[in-house]
């Protein structure tokens, strides 16, 4: 079994889908990426072996580190038992009040998710108090769909949502071998921050996730029928909840923009 700083690293997980980013120079561009800082909180998802977490120790003031496996938790906890400005929580990130692991305190957050579960992480961080600004490993098709643009090929509900709240940065691309073992596909890094001024406010949110969900489930009718069909009315009522939205009716719902989908949530709302 391999070995770091003298203490042996516990198997791969393949039912976890662990792969371990090990090379150093795209380590440091996520961390650079990150940007933390001397004062701030960094939780960090997936620590793994800790390659990551070595570099947000150097430049963070505080690493919260929520890592799932336990053999890896306790080999984490030995690795940074004498460094008091990190703390390893061995729990499941999804059942893990991010907020709470920061104690109050403004924080980023950082990981290597699992690509199994990319999207329920990247929405179980966008619940209040979200992290200033986040940046991800995640698999490459996964990156590009968060990042598209309305009309694209890989334009999706995942797109309109995140994009809704948040503003999402495809920063580079990582090849499979920079892992081990090396994942089947390639991977990307993204960067997710916050809007001051999302598309929809709090109380709104998931009744928009609700109704961007319903309209991609029928993305390739035009909205007039779409609309119909997830809500009662007929097609000329259609017509006009479009038109005062903003909404051309012989549209597809993959070429409506956040604001456009959140301008019809509006509508809907006040029929």
């Amino acid at each position: 079994m391999a070995s770091r700083g003298g203490a042996k690293l516990p198997p791969v997980r393949k039912s976890l889908g662990q792969h371990f980013l090990n090379d150093r120079r795209i380590l440091g561009r996520i961390v650079d990426a990150l940007a933390p800082g001397q004062q701030e909180t960094v939780i960090e998802i997936g620590p793994g072996r800790g390659t990551l977490t070595d570099l947000l120790v150097e430049r963070a003031g505080r690493v919260v580190a929520v890592e799932y496996d336990r053999a890896l938790a306790a080999f984490l906890r030995a690795r940074y038992a004498s460094q008091s400005k990190v703390r390893i929580v061995q729990a499941d990130v999804l059942q893990t009040p991010l907020g709470a692991l920061a104690e109050g305190d403004r924080f980023a957050l950082v990981g290597n998710v699992p690509y199994y579960i990319t999207t329920p992480i990247v929405f179980h961080a966008l619940r209040r108090p979200r992290p200033e600004r986040a940046v991800y490993l995640v698999q490459r098709e996964v990156a590009e769909r968060m990042a598209a643009g309305a009309g694209s090929r890989e334009y999706g509900a995942l797109s309109v949502n995140l994009q809704a709240l948040t503003t999402v940065e495809l920063l580079f691309r990582v090849p499979a071998g920079a892992f081990a073992p090396p994942p089947k596909v390639e991977s990307a890094v993204v960067r997710i921050t916050p809007k001051e001024r999302p598309v929809v406010g709090a109380d709104d949110e998931q009744p928009f996730r609700d109704l961007v969900q319903a309209l991609f489930g029928l993305r390739r009718k035009q909205m007039r029928r779409a609309l119909r069909e997830i809500q009662p009315m007929t097609g000329d009522r259609a017509d006009e909840v479009l038109a005062s939205a903003g909404i051309e009716p012989e549209v597809r719902p993959e070429v409506l923009t956040p604001e456009q989908f959140a301008a019809l949530l509006r509508r809907l709302r006040d029929d």
